[in-house]
Protein backbone atom coordinates (compact mmCIF):
# COMPACT_ATOMS: atom_id res chain seq x y z
CA UNK A 1 0.00 0.00 0.00
CA UNK A 2 1.47 3.40 -1.09
CA UNK A 3 1.37 6.44 1.70
CA UNK A 4 1.68 9.91 1.09
CA UNK A 5 2.56 12.07 3.80
CA UNK A 6 2.36 15.40 2.98
CA UNK A 7 2.67 17.28 6.35
CA UNK A 8 4.98 17.02 8.93
CA UNK A 9 5.15 13.64 10.32
CA UNK A 10 7.03 12.20 12.98
CA UNK A 11 10.25 9.71 11.93
CA UNK A 12 8.82 7.51 14.42
CA UNK A 13 5.80 7.59 12.15
CA UNK A 14 7.77 7.10 9.35
CA UNK A 15 9.24 4.23 10.24
CA UNK A 16 6.20 2.60 11.80
CA UNK A 17 4.49 2.88 8.12
CA UNK A 18 7.50 1.56 6.47
CA UNK A 19 7.52 -1.50 9.35
CA UNK A 20 3.62 -1.96 8.33
CA UNK A 21 4.93 -2.92 4.38
CA UNK A 22 3.63 0.53 3.51
CA UNK A 23 5.78 2.21 0.30
CA UNK A 24 6.18 5.78 2.51
CA UNK A 25 5.98 9.19 0.07
CA UNK A 26 7.45 11.65 2.50
CA UNK A 27 6.75 15.15 0.87
CA UNK A 28 6.15 17.60 3.92
CA UNK A 29 5.35 20.99 2.54
CA UNK A 30 2.77 19.93 -0.08
CA UNK A 31 0.06 22.40 -0.51
CA UNK A 32 -2.82 23.68 -3.21
CA UNK A 33 -1.88 21.74 -6.90
CA UNK A 34 1.62 20.97 -5.24
CA UNK A 35 -0.51 18.08 -3.21
CA UNK A 36 -2.85 17.52 -6.27
CA UNK A 37 0.18 16.75 -8.29
CA UNK A 38 1.83 14.32 -5.89
CA UNK A 39 -1.71 12.71 -5.94
CA UNK A 40 -1.65 12.25 -9.49
CA UNK A 41 2.35 11.49 -9.73
CA UNK A 42 2.25 9.24 -7.10
CA UNK A 43 -1.27 7.86 -6.90
CA UNK A 44 -1.24 6.57 -3.12
CA UNK A 45 -3.94 4.63 -1.60
CA UNK A 46 -3.69 6.64 1.13
CA UNK A 47 -2.76 10.42 2.17
CA UNK A 48 -1.73 11.53 5.80
CA UNK A 49 -1.54 14.98 6.76
CA UNK A 50 -2.06 17.27 9.79
CA UNK A 51 -2.92 20.78 8.44
CA UNK A 52 -2.59 20.54 5.01
CA UNK A 53 -6.00 21.43 3.21
CA UNK A 54 -7.79 18.66 1.60
CA UNK A 55 -10.06 19.90 -1.25
CA UNK A 56 -12.11 17.53 -3.60
CA UNK A 57 -9.57 18.58 -6.29
CA UNK A 58 -6.82 16.45 -4.37
CA UNK A 59 -9.69 13.43 -3.20
CA UNK A 60 -10.22 13.15 -7.24
CA UNK A 61 -6.74 12.77 -8.65
CA UNK A 62 -5.88 9.49 -7.83
CA UNK A 63 -6.77 6.29 -6.35
CA UNK A 64 -7.47 7.15 -2.53
CA UNK A 65 -8.82 5.51 -0.24
CA UNK A 66 -8.44 6.72 3.04
CA UNK A 67 -7.22 10.14 4.40
CA UNK A 68 -5.71 10.15 7.48
CA UNK A 69 -5.88 13.96 9.81
CA UNK A 70 -2.90 13.09 12.16
CA UNK A 71 -4.45 14.93 14.75
CA UNK A 72 -8.22 15.71 16.17
CA UNK A 73 -9.68 18.19 14.04
CA UNK A 74 -10.89 17.02 10.42
CA UNK A 75 -12.09 20.73 9.30
CA UNK A 76 -9.16 21.18 6.63
CA UNK A 77 -10.81 18.37 4.61
CA UNK A 78 -13.61 18.12 2.52
CA UNK A 79 -15.36 15.68 4.08
CA UNK A 80 -18.58 15.43 1.91
CA UNK A 81 -16.63 15.35 -0.93
CA UNK A 82 -14.50 12.31 0.23
CA UNK A 83 -17.69 10.88 1.07
CA UNK A 84 -19.38 11.02 -2.19
CA UNK A 85 -16.14 9.61 -4.06
CA UNK A 86 -15.86 6.52 -1.27
CA UNK A 87 -13.26 7.64 0.85
CA UNK A 88 -12.94 7.51 3.90
CA UNK A 89 -11.32 10.01 6.47
CA UNK A 90 -10.33 9.07 9.70
CA UNK A 91 -8.77 11.51 12.55
CA UNK A 92 -6.44 10.46 15.86
CA UNK A 93 -8.60 12.17 18.44
CA UNK A 94 -7.41 12.18 21.98
CA UNK A 95 -3.78 11.76 21.38
CA UNK A 96 -3.29 15.47 21.72
CA UNK A 97 -5.64 16.31 24.72
CA UNK A 98 -3.16 16.71 27.52
CA UNK A 99 -1.00 18.91 25.29
CA UNK A 100 -3.66 21.55 24.65
CA UNK A 101 -4.96 21.81 27.63
CA UNK A 102 -1.70 22.49 29.02
CA UNK A 103 -1.54 25.09 26.63
CA UNK A 104 -4.80 26.43 28.03
CA UNK A 105 -3.60 26.49 31.59
CA UNK A 106 -0.62 27.91 30.61
CA UNK A 107 -2.62 31.00 29.10
CA UNK A 108 -5.00 30.93 31.89
CA UNK A 109 -1.91 31.37 34.16
CA UNK A 110 -0.62 33.95 32.16
CA UNK A 111 -3.02 36.02 31.56
CA UNK A 112 -3.69 36.67 35.45
CA UNK A 113 0.46 37.15 36.07
CA UNK A 114 0.43 38.79 32.90
CA UNK A 115 3.75 37.22 32.05
CA UNK A 116 4.09 38.43 28.17
CA UNK A 117 3.83 42.12 29.37
CA UNK A 118 6.54 41.07 32.08
CA UNK A 119 8.60 39.54 29.56
CA UNK A 120 8.69 42.23 26.92
CA UNK A 121 8.84 45.19 29.68
CA UNK A 122 11.87 43.31 30.97
CA UNK A 123 13.93 42.39 27.53
CA UNK A 124 13.56 46.04 27.18
CA UNK A 125 14.95 47.71 30.16
CA UNK A 126 11.90 48.69 31.68
CA UNK A 127 11.57 47.32 35.61
CA UNK A 128 7.78 48.07 36.54
CA UNK A 129 7.08 45.84 39.67
CA UNK A 130 4.99 48.23 40.98
CA UNK A 131 2.73 47.50 37.87
CA UNK A 132 2.75 44.24 37.58
CA UNK A 133 2.58 43.50 41.37
CA UNK A 134 -1.27 43.44 40.70
CA UNK A 135 -3.11 39.79 40.01
CA UNK A 136 -6.62 38.35 41.01
CA UNK A 137 -4.98 34.85 41.57
CA UNK A 138 -6.81 31.63 40.44
CA UNK A 139 -8.03 29.85 43.53
CA UNK A 140 -11.28 30.32 44.04
CA UNK A 141 -12.29 31.24 40.89
CA UNK A 142 -14.53 29.40 38.64
CA UNK A 143 -13.60 27.85 35.51
CA UNK A 144 -15.99 27.44 32.94
CA UNK A 145 -15.80 24.93 30.13
CA UNK A 146 -17.65 24.85 26.64
CA UNK A 147 -16.93 21.36 25.64
CA UNK A 148 -16.03 18.60 28.15
CA UNK A 149 -14.76 16.04 25.14
CA UNK A 150 -11.24 14.62 25.45
CA UNK A 151 -9.43 17.73 26.15
CA UNK A 152 -12.13 19.87 28.24
CA UNK A 153 -12.33 16.89 30.22
CA UNK A 154 -8.56 17.04 31.23
CA UNK A 155 -9.15 20.59 32.23
CA UNK A 156 -10.46 19.61 34.75
CA UNK A 157 -8.37 17.82 37.52
CA UNK A 158 -5.91 20.70 36.04
CA UNK A 159 -8.69 23.24 37.42
CA UNK A 160 -8.85 21.48 40.72
CA UNK A 161 -5.18 21.01 41.43
CA UNK A 162 -5.16 24.80 41.26
CA UNK A 163 -8.89 25.30 43.25
CA UNK A 164 -10.53 26.43 40.98
CA UNK A 165 -14.56 24.76 40.72
CA UNK A 166 -15.48 23.77 37.17
CA UNK A 167 -18.74 25.05 35.78
CA UNK A 168 -19.88 23.53 31.95
CA UNK A 169 -21.58 23.16 29.34
CA UNK A 170 -21.38 20.05 26.26
CA UNK A 171 -24.14 19.17 23.91
CA UNK A 172 -23.53 15.48 25.19
CA UNK A 173 -22.84 16.07 28.99
CA UNK A 174 -25.56 14.60 30.97
CA UNK A 175 -26.01 15.15 34.76
CA UNK A 176 -25.05 11.69 35.53
CA UNK A 177 -21.55 12.02 33.52
CA UNK A 178 -21.12 15.68 35.51
CA UNK A 179 -21.44 14.30 39.00
CA UNK A 180 -19.10 11.50 37.88
CA UNK A 181 -16.31 14.41 36.84
CA UNK A 182 -17.41 16.26 39.91
CA UNK A 183 -18.23 19.63 37.86
CA UNK A 184 -21.80 21.74 37.53
CA UNK A 185 -23.46 20.79 34.46
CA UNK A 186 -25.44 24.41 33.02
CA UNK A 187 -27.71 24.38 30.32
CA UNK A 188 -25.89 26.50 28.07
CA UNK A 189 -22.78 28.58 26.85
CA UNK A 190 -24.11 32.03 28.13
CA UNK A 191 -24.90 30.29 31.36
CA UNK A 192 -21.64 29.28 31.54
CA UNK A 193 -20.52 32.85 30.44
CA UNK A 194 -22.81 34.49 33.30
CA UNK A 195 -21.35 32.08 36.34
CA UNK A 196 -17.37 31.76 35.35
CA UNK A 197 -14.14 33.93 36.18
CA UNK A 198 -12.60 32.08 33.01
CA UNK A 199 -14.16 30.54 30.33
CA UNK A 200 -11.68 28.20 28.12
CA UNK A 201 -13.11 26.66 24.52
CA UNK A 202 -13.08 22.71 23.83
CA UNK A 203 -15.73 22.26 20.62
CA UNK A 204 -15.07 21.00 17.18
CA UNK A 205 -15.55 22.72 14.54
CA UNK A 206 -18.98 21.93 12.69
CA UNK A 207 -21.96 23.01 11.14
CA UNK A 208 -23.43 22.82 14.93
CA UNK A 209 -20.27 25.05 16.29
CA UNK A 210 -19.43 27.19 13.92
CA UNK A 211 -20.50 31.15 15.86
CA UNK A 212 -21.57 29.66 18.51
CA UNK A 213 -20.20 31.72 20.84
CA UNK A 214 -21.44 35.67 19.88
CA UNK A 215 -22.34 38.34 21.40
CA UNK A 216 -24.99 37.08 23.64
CA UNK A 217 -22.35 34.88 24.70
CA UNK A 218 -19.80 37.78 25.70
CA UNK A 219 -22.38 39.91 26.80
CA UNK A 220 -23.08 37.50 29.94
CA UNK A 221 -19.02 37.21 30.56
CA UNK A 222 -18.34 38.86 33.91
CA UNK A 223 -16.02 42.63 33.33
CA UNK A 224 -12.76 41.26 33.43
CA UNK A 225 -12.88 37.80 33.01
CA UNK A 226 -10.24 35.39 30.96
CA UNK A 227 -11.86 34.17 27.88
CA UNK A 228 -9.69 30.97 26.01
CA UNK A 229 -9.98 28.95 22.85
CA UNK A 230 -7.54 26.47 21.71
CA UNK A 231 -10.56 24.88 19.66
CA UNK A 232 -10.78 26.56 16.59
CA UNK A 233 -10.97 30.19 15.76
CA UNK A 234 -14.38 30.14 13.99
CA UNK A 235 -15.75 28.66 16.76
CA UNK A 236 -16.10 32.29 17.61
CA UNK A 237 -17.71 35.58 16.42
CA UNK A 238 -14.19 37.70 16.49
CA UNK A 239 -15.80 40.81 16.37
CA UNK A 240 -18.00 40.55 18.85
CA UNK A 241 -15.17 38.60 20.67
CA UNK A 242 -13.09 42.18 20.20
CA UNK A 243 -16.20 44.27 21.17
CA UNK A 244 -16.26 42.74 24.39
CA UNK A 245 -12.12 43.03 25.12
CA UNK A 246 -12.81 47.08 24.66
CA UNK A 247 -15.82 47.44 26.55
CA UNK A 248 -16.09 44.87 29.33
CA UNK A 249 -11.86 44.53 29.86
CA UNK A 250 -12.34 41.00 28.79
CA UNK A 251 -8.79 39.59 28.61
CA UNK A 252 -8.24 36.52 26.33
CA UNK A 253 -5.63 33.44 25.42
CA UNK A 254 -6.09 32.68 22.04
CA UNK A 255 -4.42 30.07 20.01
CA UNK A 256 -6.38 29.76 17.52
CA UNK A 257 -7.85 32.28 14.47
CA UNK A 258 -10.38 32.30 11.82
CA UNK A 259 -8.68 32.39 8.78
CA UNK A 260 -5.27 31.74 9.88
CA UNK A 261 -2.61 30.09 7.95
CA UNK A 262 -2.35 26.65 6.83
CA UNK A 263 1.53 26.79 6.78
CA UNK A 264 3.83 27.20 9.01
CA UNK A 265 5.26 30.43 8.80
CA UNK A 266 4.05 33.81 6.69
CA UNK A 267 2.58 37.17 7.34
CA UNK A 268 -0.96 37.09 9.73
CA UNK A 269 -2.13 40.24 11.36
CA UNK A 270 -5.54 39.70 12.61
CA UNK A 271 -6.90 42.52 14.68
CA UNK A 272 -7.75 40.34 17.70
CA UNK A 273 -4.19 39.78 18.28
CA UNK A 274 -3.40 43.31 18.50
CA UNK A 275 -5.32 44.44 20.89
CA UNK A 276 -4.32 44.94 24.52
CA UNK A 277 -5.59 41.86 27.03
CA UNK A 278 -4.81 39.36 24.53
CA UNK A 279 -2.03 37.46 24.61
CA UNK A 280 -1.91 35.00 20.85
CA UNK A 281 -0.02 31.90 20.27
CA UNK A 282 0.19 30.56 16.86
CA UNK A 283 -1.95 27.38 16.76
CA UNK A 284 0.31 25.57 18.76
CA UNK A 285 -1.71 23.44 21.33
CA UNK A 286 -0.78 19.88 20.04
CA UNK A 287 2.79 20.97 19.61
CA UNK A 288 4.51 18.93 21.83
CA UNK A 289 6.75 15.96 21.61
CA UNK A 290 4.54 13.70 23.16
CA UNK A 291 1.33 14.32 21.13
CA UNK A 292 2.96 14.26 18.00
CA UNK A 293 4.65 10.84 19.18
CA UNK A 294 1.47 9.69 20.53
CA UNK A 295 -0.36 11.12 17.07
CA UNK A 296 2.05 9.16 14.76
CA UNK A 297 1.30 5.75 16.50
CA UNK A 298 -2.46 6.13 15.94
CA UNK A 299 -1.86 7.29 12.40
CA UNK A 300 0.03 4.30 11.71
CA UNK A 301 -2.25 2.06 13.93
CA UNK A 302 -4.97 3.19 12.01
CA UNK A 303 -2.91 2.93 8.15
CA UNK A 304 -2.11 -0.81 9.08
CA UNK A 305 -5.39 -1.47 10.39
CA UNK A 306 -6.79 -0.96 7.02
CA UNK A 307 -4.71 -2.35 5.02
CA UNK A 308 -4.76 -6.02 7.00
CA UNK A 309 -8.27 -5.78 7.95
CA UNK A 310 -10.17 -3.54 5.10
CA UNK A 311 -12.05 -1.20 8.46
CA UNK A 312 -10.50 2.27 9.45
CA UNK A 313 -10.56 2.79 12.89
CA UNK A 314 -11.62 6.44 14.16
CA UNK A 315 -14.02 6.98 10.39
CA UNK A 316 -15.52 10.36 10.79
CA UNK A 317 -17.97 10.35 7.51
CA UNK A 318 -19.55 6.81 7.99
CA UNK A 319 -23.57 7.19 8.17
CA UNK A 320 -24.76 7.04 11.52
CA UNK A 321 -27.92 5.65 10.28
CA UNK A 322 -28.44 3.89 7.05
CA UNK A 323 -31.27 4.09 5.06
CA UNK A 324 -32.26 0.12 5.50
CA UNK A 325 -35.75 -1.06 6.31
CA UNK A 326 -35.08 -4.78 6.47
CA UNK A 327 -32.76 -7.41 6.94
CA UNK A 328 -32.43 -10.64 5.26
CA UNK A 329 -30.93 -13.44 7.31
CA UNK A 330 -29.64 -15.78 5.29
CA UNK A 331 -28.30 -19.05 6.52
CA UNK A 332 -26.42 -21.46 4.01
CA UNK A 333 -23.73 -23.89 3.31
CA UNK A 334 -20.08 -21.55 2.96
CA UNK A 335 -20.16 -22.49 -0.70
CA UNK A 336 -19.13 -20.49 -3.70
CA UNK A 337 -21.60 -18.79 -5.80
CA UNK A 338 -24.23 -18.75 -2.75
CA UNK A 339 -23.92 -15.11 -1.96
CA UNK A 340 -24.08 -14.45 -5.12
CA UNK A 341 -27.53 -16.41 -5.87
CA UNK A 342 -28.52 -14.34 -2.88
CA UNK A 343 -27.41 -10.97 -4.24
CA UNK A 344 -28.84 -11.51 -7.87
CA UNK A 345 -32.58 -12.23 -6.37
CA UNK A 346 -32.20 -9.35 -4.28
CA UNK A 347 -31.18 -6.79 -7.56
CA UNK A 348 -33.86 -8.79 -9.71
CA UNK A 349 -36.20 -7.58 -6.69
CA UNK A 350 -35.29 -3.93 -7.53
CA UNK A 351 -33.93 -3.48 -3.88
CA UNK A 352 -30.76 -1.62 -3.13
CA UNK A 353 -28.37 -2.99 -0.18
CA UNK A 354 -27.27 -0.75 2.44
CA UNK A 355 -24.97 -3.27 4.16
CA UNK A 356 -24.01 -6.53 4.57
CA UNK A 357 -21.86 -9.53 7.22
CA UNK A 358 -20.94 -12.90 6.29
CA UNK A 359 -20.26 -14.62 9.37
CA UNK A 360 -18.88 -18.34 9.40
CA UNK A 361 -19.84 -21.20 11.96
CA UNK A 362 -17.45 -23.25 13.48
CA UNK A 363 -16.05 -25.89 11.01
CA UNK A 364 -16.25 -23.74 8.23
CA UNK A 365 -19.09 -25.82 7.36
CA UNK A 366 -22.05 -23.28 7.30
CA UNK A 367 -22.80 -19.53 7.69
CA UNK A 368 -25.00 -16.82 8.27
CA UNK A 369 -25.20 -13.38 6.15
CA UNK A 370 -27.08 -10.15 7.47
CA UNK A 371 -27.87 -8.15 4.65
CA UNK A 372 -29.50 -4.60 5.46
CA UNK A 373 -31.29 -3.52 2.36
CA UNK A 374 -33.76 -0.42 1.56
CA UNK A 375 -37.34 -1.67 0.42
CA UNK A 376 -39.93 -4.08 1.20
CA UNK A 377 -38.56 -7.61 0.99
CA UNK A 378 -41.62 -9.78 -0.71
CA UNK A 379 -42.43 -13.44 0.10
CA UNK A 380 -41.29 -13.93 -3.58
CA UNK A 381 -37.72 -13.04 -2.85
CA UNK A 382 -37.74 -15.06 0.00
CA UNK A 383 -38.95 -18.20 -2.06
CA UNK A 384 -36.26 -17.18 -4.85
CA UNK A 385 -33.28 -16.75 -2.29
CA UNK A 386 -33.92 -20.37 -0.64
CA UNK A 387 -34.19 -21.65 -4.27
CA UNK A 388 -30.78 -22.50 -4.33
CA UNK A 389 -29.82 -25.53 -2.98
CA UNK A 390 -26.92 -24.26 -0.52
CA UNK A 391 -29.44 -22.06 1.34
CA UNK A 392 -30.47 -23.52 4.55
CA UNK A 393 -33.12 -20.71 5.81
CA UNK A 394 -34.28 -17.27 5.08
CA UNK A 395 -35.40 -14.96 7.64
CA UNK A 396 -36.46 -10.97 7.06
CA UNK A 397 -36.17 -9.01 9.81
CA UNK A 398 -38.22 -5.42 9.83
CA UNK A 399 -35.69 -2.62 11.26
Amino acid sequence: MRVLVADTFEQSGLDGLAAAGCEVVYESSLKDQALVDAVLAHAPEVLVVRSTKVPEAVLAAGPLELVVRAGAGYNTIDVAAASRLGIYVANCPGKNSIAVAELAFGLITALDRRIADNVADLRAGVWNKAEYSHAKGLYGRTLGLIGVGGIGSQMIPRAKGFGMPVVAWSPSLTAERAAELGITSLASPEEVAAAADVVSVHVALNDGTRGLLGGAFFDAMRPEAFFINTSRGEVVDEVALADAIRTKGLRAGLDVYAGEPSTGTGEFAPELASLPGVYGTHHIGASTDQAQEAIAAEAVRIVRTFAQTGTVPHAVNLAIKSAATSSIVVRHLDRPGTLAHTLDAISAAGINVQEMENTIFDGAVAAVARISVEGVVEPGLVEAIKAHDAVIDVTVIVL
